[in-house]
């Protein structure tokens, strides 16, 4: 597992998962549970290291995420392809991450961005794309990557965050407009325009 990962390549969880693995998972085989594991821990990381932005805390919720993926397993019904239900226990488990370490401060955006801009390097200075996400206060920053790398609806992040979809739609919109204003230059919501830059 790498500090930086791969924003401009598939996230892994769309990967397919056999169906006889999966059977072999719901019993509680083990091996079968190490070979999901294997396959998708690595989106898993990548997707709680993108919001935490700390490693250790990204595989705590690898773990803790595989942990209740085992003893959940017995009730996915498979409405939805496996690795899209596994991306949603993925987020919600790091949210919770997140709120239980009290990041999620009920401060206000704008305090947190005039406070984040004050601290911006010269406009010379030559910051790739990670830099700029981990400049991001913890629930932007979370917004952001669920919205903009992830496909999340807003939506889905009002029920994820417990806020209106104009309350996401709000922290993605300035985080957008900070990382333009950190010296890259943003092309829109639909796209986060430093990404393929990692």
């Amino acid at each position: 597992m790498t500090s930086q990962p791969a924003f401009g390549s598939r996230s892994g969880f769309g990967q397919e998962l056999d169906r006889i693995t999966l059977e072999r998972a719901r019993r509680g085989d083990m091996d079968a549970c190490a070979a999901i594991y294997r396959r998708f821990g690595t989106a898993c990381y990548n997707l709680a290291l993108r919001i935490l932005g700390e490693r250790a805390a990204a595989e705590d919720v690898v773990q803790e995420v595989f942990l209740k993926m085992i003893n959940t397993l017995k009730g996915f019904r498979g409405d939805a392809p496996f690795g899209v239900w596994l991306k949603r226990m993925t987020a919600n488990t790091t949210i919770d991450a997140l709120r239980a370490g009290q990041r999620f401060a009920d401060e206000d955006p704008e305090t947190v961005f005039a406070s984040m801009a004050s601290r911006a390097t010269d406009a010379d200075a030559q910051v790739d794309a990670w830099s700029l996400l981990m400049r991001l206060p913890p629930r932007a920053r979370a917004v952001l990557v669920l919205h903009e790398l992830e496909g999340y609806t807003h939506k889905e992040l009002s029920e994820l965050f417990g806020q209106s979809e104009s309350y996401s739609k709000s922290i993605l919109a300035r985080a957008l407009k900070r990382l333009g204003d950190a010296g890259e230059p943003v092309k829109g919501e639909g796209e986060l325009a430093c990404a393929s830059h990692l």
